[in-house]
């Protein structure tokens, strides 16, 4: 029997409308509860408190339903036991009963036919149906039959069981990512629901879906493992800014928007790397041995003083007093043996000071003439040394053998005078001018700013260092006392008020005296911390997430391991990268290389196969440049042809050429990208005036250029790579950089080459 098409369509139209419906109401719910929770008020801490959760919640719920407005039904399951459930981004419950749901969430186990079942596996389904809309009209459906003993027909039927997935690949690229909610396939989504413990290994070659599906497991895992993850949040590591400005809309497309995106430079609270390091330079910064190296610069700032040199300090009453080599020495060895961090060592380094010489002190004034003991008393010797401990003298001289330094002043001071502590040829790489600090902070400025390299050595000086709060948690210490005393007041006044007046009652009258006291009460009015979990943890450095995420996870150098790794104590990460493109120099491009010294092979590795951006075609022409260094060299398959070849072309002036190209190429639709060697970028941009580029190119614009490293992760529908000879030869994994380069094309791919002798004419 078959259904007439267009009642298939109105249908599906009739359920999509009834579910926005839904989503309407629903918003327009949480849009009145805020307004009436702002509105109301309240004069309490704790009605505040209530008010301030409670708007949090209906926030962050409005958030997910104008994230999910776009495609929030996309398909249907129709089981052999007569079930029938719609799928979609977000779980949308009835009006009537909320325990029936109108959309089934795409994370949700009676979802995952959608994705897994097959002709050979149907996993009790009789038909699969996707759903395509454009804004909130349904535009097209597509069935697949998968028990052929229902005769039931839509007219829908497809043979291609791919039509969607191909159709999606074909359509035009708007410069920001989108969701593969619609298309994931199966292989994807074994490794999107895999177990969230432990470290998971996502390796795979261009245009396998590496990211997609590294933001969609972040999505199922907060869906799955809602309270832990949550509370701990999931952090997710891309490659540079302009790559996480093209994810950005991703989760929040997924009815997520508590995850922290942030690049290797973002790592550090307070810091946002936006200087560059030469390639010799990052090498150098990411390698392990700068633990040691940084663990060693710390102990050269703590110091004695030179042989038969001692430190004079002037005692106003008593002369001078002398501080030793012999006496700095003894407190250094005791501090040490501390093994606590340099700034928490340091009180314990003062104390031995000031007792040596509150020692020197005591012998001096209270000698005994005739050889006796002592004459001052304990309640003496204890108001010395507190002379001694507030002397501005010995408070000078501490500091000079042992100060308190930040993480930002000792990577200053290494990378001002790396001399010594790396070899000198290496040493001249990373020496940044102590000239271009900012003044008072040694935090660079300008062209010498912190660069991402620069990061871990941050992270490395912070947990090196330790910060010493003492000061911090006596002076909160102090303020929670005042709050507590206050707080007794209060209920005196209220307990005092409450006996008055009810003091000829035979009865007793509990009041909040009776039932609370004042630590408690105090509590009540302590100002709470309402940002959400993501939030704290970006200005946190010692946060512990519940998930990490890091894409591109070959270019982090081992330096930036050592930072990532603290932030994820249980080890529970998806690793996502290709060593094949590994472009950093510091990169270590290995996956044992990376795990071995945190987890051993203690890690799951899975491969994902199938390329699904890169034609068949520009995939072939890529791989010859692999296969010049790894004969053996095998791409992932392409699922799809465009018959359009790879176009190649040399000119005498290459902007001229490169201009005429993307005038050529250029669509209505779509976005073209011209990727350069950095070094040929200003002369490119003065031909290419309607392109963006620089540090954060604007994704969305209809021309980019970019050098290979910004073009990493990401995809257009049209890709003029320019000169690829200085792309290979400009530095340690210009091959890799050159296969990226060659790659991000989902349509069309050209090369313009400059012709021998010609060199490129500055912008």
């Amino acid at each position: 029997m078959s259904i007439d098409e267009s009642e298939a369509v109105r249908t599906e139209q009739r359920f999509v409308s009834g579910v926005y419906a839904r989503l309407d109401l629903l918003r327009e719910r949480a849009e009145a509860a805020v307004r009436d929770a702002l509105r109301a008020g309240g004069t309490s801490a704790q009605a505040r408190l209530e008010r301030d959760v409670f708007v949090a919640e209906q926030s962050g719920l409005l958030a997910a339903y104008d994230a999910c407005d776009h495609k929030l039904c996309f398909g249907r399951l129709v089981f052999r036991d007569g079930r029938d459930h719609r799928i979609g981004r977000i779980g949308i419950r009835d009006d009537d009963d909320e325990r029936t749901p109108l959309v089934v969430d795409w994370r949700a186990d009676v979802a995952r036919p959608f994705y897994l079942a097959t002709g050979h596996t149907p996993m009790g389904l009789a038909r699969r149906r996707h759903i395509t809309t454009e804004g909130r009209r349904v535009t097209a459906l597509h069935d697949e039959i998968l028990d052929l003993r229902d005769g039931t027909r839509s007219g829908h039927e497809g043979r291609d069981a791919d039509a969607v997935l191909l159709a999606a690949l074909d359509s035009a690229r708007t410069g920001r990512m989108s969701d593969i909610v619609q298309t994931v396939q199966a292989e994807q989504d074994r490794v999107i629901r895999a177990p969230h413990q432990g470290v998971l290994v996502v390796e795979g070659g261009p245009g396998t879906g590496k990211t997609a599906v590294a933001l969609h497991r972040a999505a199922y895992l907060l869906y799955a493992h809602r309270e832990l993850l949550a509370r701990r949040a999931v952090l997710v590591v891309g490659p540079n800014p302009a790559f996480l400005g093209y994810i950005g809309e991703v989760l929040p497309s997924l009815g997520e928007t508590g995850v922290l995106l942030a690049s290797p430079g973002e790592l550090f609270p307070g810091v946002r790397a936006t200087g560059t390091d030469t390639p010799e330079a990052a090498e150098i910064k990411g390698r392990a041995a700068m633990a040691g190296v940084l663990a060693r610069f710390v102990r050269d700032r703590q110091t004695v003083p030179p042989t038969g040199e001692p430190v004079e300090i002037d005692h106003e009453d008593h002369g001078t007093l002398l501080l030793t080599r012999d006496m700095a020495e003894d407190a250094r060895w005791d501090a040490r043996g501390t093994g606590l961090p340099h700034n928490l060592a340091r009180p314990r380094f003062a104390t031995r000071i000031v007792d040596a010489l509150t020692a020197q002190l005591v012998d001096r004034i209270g000698a005994d003439p005739y050889g006796g003991p002592n004459l001052l008393d304990p309640s003496d010797v204890a108001q010395l040394g507190k002379e001694v401990a507030a002397s501005d003298a010995v408070h000078a001289a501490i500091d000079g053998l042992w100060p308190v330094l930040t993480p930002r002043e000792l990577v200053a001071r290494f990378l001002a005078d790396p001399f010594g502590h790396l070899p000198d040829g290496e040493a001249e790489f990373v020496r940044r001018d102590p000239a271009d600090a900012r003044p008072g902070t040694g935090a660079p400025t300008g062209a010498d700013a912190w660069t991402p390299a620069d990061v871990p050595l941050l992270d490395e000086a912070a947990e090196l260092l330790g910060e010493d709060d003492s000061a911090a948690r006596a002076a909160a210490a102090r303020e929670r006392a005042e709050r507590v005393a206050y707080a007794q007041g209060v209920l005196d006044v209220a307990h005092a008020s409450r006996t008055y007046e009810f003091e000829d009652e035979e009865s007793e009258v509990l009041g909040v005296a009776d039932v609370i006291d004042a630590e408690r009460f105090a509590e009540r009015h302590e100002e709470a911390d309402h940002r959400s979990a993501a939030e704290r943890a970006a200005a946190d450095r010692t946060w512990a997430f519940g998930h990490v995420i890091v894409d591109e996870a070959q270019e982090l150098s081992a330096m930036a391991w050592r930072l990532l790794m603290r932030r994820v104590p249980t080890r529970s990460m998806t690793l996502v990268g290709d060593p094949a493109q590994t472009g950093d120099a510091a990169g270590c491009g290995s996956w044992r290389e990376i795990l071995a010294p945190y987890v051993g092979d203690r890690y799951e590795q899975v491969t994902l196969g199938v390329n699904y951006r890169t034609p068949a075609e520009v995939m072939e022409y890529a791989a010859e440049v692999r296969r010049a260094v790894e004969p053996g060299f095998r791409p992932p398959r392409s699922v799809r042809s465009t018959g359009l070849p790879p176009w190649e072309e040399t000119a005498d002036d290459l902007p001229a050429a490169v201009a005429a190209a993307v005038a050529r190429e250029a669509r209505d639709e779509g976005r073209l990208a011209v990727v350069a060697p950095a070094s040929h970028l200003a002369a490119l941009a003065g031909a290419l005036p309607a392109a963006s580029w620089g540090a954060e190119p604007d994704l969305t614009r209809p021309v980019v250029l970019l050098d290979p490293r910004q073009a990493k992760g990401l995809e257009f529908d049209t890709v003029v790579v320019v000169d690829p000879e200085a792309i290979r030869a400009a530095g340690p994994h210009g091959v890799n950089d050159l296969y990226v380069a060659l790659t991000r094309a989902t349509q069309r791919l050209g090369v313009v080459r400059p012709a021998a002798g010609t060199a490129l004419r500055p912008a």
